[in-house]
């Protein structure tokens, strides 16, 4: 395991998408764990889906004295610029991004603003908080998405696999944030970390994500479409698996280090943080159900068989995600574990309380 080389005890951290799935869960672990942090959150609060979840969310972490909100999107330059000059952050996690496959071949205006031009306008303001020999952001920490890995037909996925071949604009966006981001780092010494999150579910989660949309259909009456006819599987990650792995990670900021050539060794890492044991489409629908009528969402006698529609593979979609996380566990001792069970009851008993 490797050392951790960033405190975090009385740091800045500048978590973009604070208000969003990851984000929130982030900041709610760094306030239970870490003694005189301040976090500045920045949110654009888009109706992408229910936005109650966003400001029921927000209203927690607005609880704690030390966190503050800003409204607005990282796209906006001169906002950007404003929060690295009034906080100078010691450490970023960028979360903000428009997400979403199929969403991305609808809508693909919004994936550029946030996806392309917000993350350059964070690496410019990390660029230039050394400014004046300033010390400048410690380490950027940002969101990556097994989507980059596309048609790769080599399982499990390898961080060191090539991912040249992406299958929907959202992959390409975060192939680009990696690429971008290596370039920084390489040019102006910027320890960054990229982290590709596989298929992130549980409570408060995203409304788009198939757990979530399935579970809003059979509560209505409505059919629900499986796609490539019930044949796919997913590394399905849940949430506090996720935010284990990212807390660890933020502690480690690559080491900087100088080449034959003078310049800088780019201080640059990428993992993946997945569950490493992909679900079955159907095997997860049955689990899904049987909590869904645990919890009673659903009544005891659901005709769950006259509500599914096994339908074709869809643009931008792929059969398989799969993580191998030999390096997260190798640097950081740490491998998710919570099983699907676990993690679908978790969700269904929230659903529940939440929506009835």
């Amino acid at each position: 395991m490797i050392s951790y080389n960033v405190e975090l005890k009385n740091k800045t951290i500048l978590i973009t998408g604070a208000a969003g799935f990851i984000g929130s869960n982030l900041a709610k672990r760094l306030f239970k764990e870490v003694s005189n942090i301040k976090i500045i959150g920045i949110d654009n609060m888009n109706d992408y889906y229910d936005i109650r979840l966003k400001e029921a969310r927000l209203k927690e972490l607005s609880q704690h004295e030390s966190f503050e909100f800003v409204k607005g999107s990282i796209a906006n330059k001169e906002l950007v610029e404003f929060i690295f000059e009034k906080y100078r952050p010691h450490i970023i996690v960028n979360l903000a991004a428009q997400a979403g496959v199929r969403y991305s071949i609808k809508n693909p205006d919004a994936y550029v603003e946030s996806n392309f031009i917000g993350f350059y306008n964070i690496l410019e303001s990390c660029r230039h908080s050394y400014d004046g020999g300033e010390r400048g952001v410690e380490h950027l920490v940002y969101a990556s998405s097994s989507s980059v890995y596309g048609s790769n037909t080599k399982v499990p996925y390898s961080p060191d696999d090539k991912v040249d071949h992406p299958v929907s604009l959202y992959a390409a966006t975060k192939k680009s944030n990696e690429l971008i981001a290596h370039a920084y780092s390489k040019l102006y010494n910027i320890p960054s970390t990229g982290l590709r999150f596989f298929t992130v579910y549980g409570p408060a989660g995203r409304p788009d994500m198939a757990y979530f949309g399935f579970t809003d259909k059979l509560k209505s009456g409505q059919k629900i479409q499986i796609y490539n006819y019930g044949n796919c599987r997913r590394d399905f990650t849940y949430i506090d698996d996720i935010v284990e792995g990212v807390f660890r990670v933020i502690q480690h900021a690559p080491e900087k280090a100088t080449g034959e050539d003078g310049l800088p060794i780019p201080p640059y890492k990428i993992y993946n943080i997945g569950n490493n044991k992909p679900e079955n489409l159907l095997e997860f629908i049955e689990i899904l159900q049987s909590e869904l009528i645990r919890a009673k969402v659903l009544p005891a006698d659901y005709d769950f068989e006259s509500h599914k529609e096994l339908v074709p593979m869809q643009p931008g979609d792929v059969p398989v995600t799969y993580a191998d996380t030999t390096e997260l566990e190798r640097d950081f001792s740490y491998k998710p574990c919570t099983s699907l069970q676990d993690g679908l009851r978790k969700f269904a008993e929230w659903y529940a309380g939440f929506y009835q």
